[in-house]
């Protein structure tokens, strides 16, 4: 494989009392209008004394005191529920993650052994251009990178599928239409480098179809970062992708096994990185 969040008064009744003789006897039903129409002078409310007016202000203030207490407790609850929050959700780093595969054990493709490691990526002496993409969602990865991003390197198509250890992009992509020095040796001479480009008849992975005036691939220079004493094993990454809720349940790489240039995102990276430290690997960053 190749190098990818109110009622109112009747108006029918008299608003006040009829005139009557004090010299004649009322009559009973007179006596009883009267008192029908004589309207009830209403309570006057009784006038709280010092100590009752003192003690029902008391209460009320010690109701609203007792209100706003609860009100300052929520806000204080909910003041710090928001300042844990922000500590405890780490800064984003700005950079971009990427997990990118090569096969460390030998595979001839068109004559040549196409075989690359991360000892073989650690002795480089000068940034290696990831080349051999030849699928357009890889290549599109590619594309995407920026100078600065971080990537997992993958041993791929081995006895042991695992992630090895990590390298930095360092230059961004540029049409794979020059002939480059490769990271192929030539089988038939160890000290002679084979010049690849998809245009070399000769490379691993010549595409015809590609045009140096109108190239369909690209490459990108990486550099070396470090080895993990602990590879984190594909069996690992695969647990935790069947794993329901698990941060890796939608890793790319996983997802798409096939694509060999994929996207890691940062929580996704954050995890990994903190499962190599738990191994004895510190990620420099």
């Amino acid at each position: 494989m190749a190098k990818r969040k109110a009622k109112e008064i009747d108006a029918s009744l008299p608003t006040e009392e009829p005139r009557r003789s004090s010299r004649r006897k009322s009559t009973k039903e007179e006596v009883i209008e009267e008192k029908s129409l004589t309207a009830k002078p209403a309570k006057k409310p009784k006038k709280e004394s010092g100590a009752e007016a003192a003690t029902t202000i008391g209460v009320n203030n010690s109701k609203q005191t007792e209100g706003k207490s609860h009100e300052d407790d929520d806000k204080s609850s909910e003041s710090k529920s928001v300042a844990q929050s922000q500590v405890s959700k780490p800064t984003s780093t700005g950079r971009q993650y990427w997990l990118m595969k090569a096969e460390p054990e030998s595979r001839i493709e068109r004559g040549h052994d196409i075989k690359f490691s991360i000892d073989d990526l650690a002795a480089k002496k000068e940034p290696e251009p990831w080349d051999g993409i030849r699928a357009y969602p890889a290549r599109n990865n590619l594309r995407a990178m920026k100078k600065g991003d971080l990537a997992f390197f993958y041993h791929s198509s081995c006895k042991v599928p695992a992630i090895v250890g990590t390298m930095e992009i360092v230059q961004e992509h540029s049409p794979d239409r020059k002939p480059t020095a490769s990271l192929y040796p030539d089988p038939r001479n160890s000290y002679v480098v084979l010049v690849v480009s998809a245009h070399n008849a000769k490379a691993p992975y010549y595409d015809p179809k590609s045009k140096p005036e109108d190239p369909k691939w690209s490459v990108v220079h990486v550099k070396f970062r470090q080895k993990l004493k602990t590879p984190v094993t594909l069996k690992e990454l695969k647990e935790c992708h069947t794993t329901k809720g698990h941060v890796l349940e939608n890793m790319q790489m996983l997802k798409l096994a096939r694509l060999s240039v994929s996207r890691v995102s940062e929580e996704e990276w954050r995890f990994l990185t903190g499962v190599m430290k738990k191994n004895g690997d510190v990620i420099e960053n």
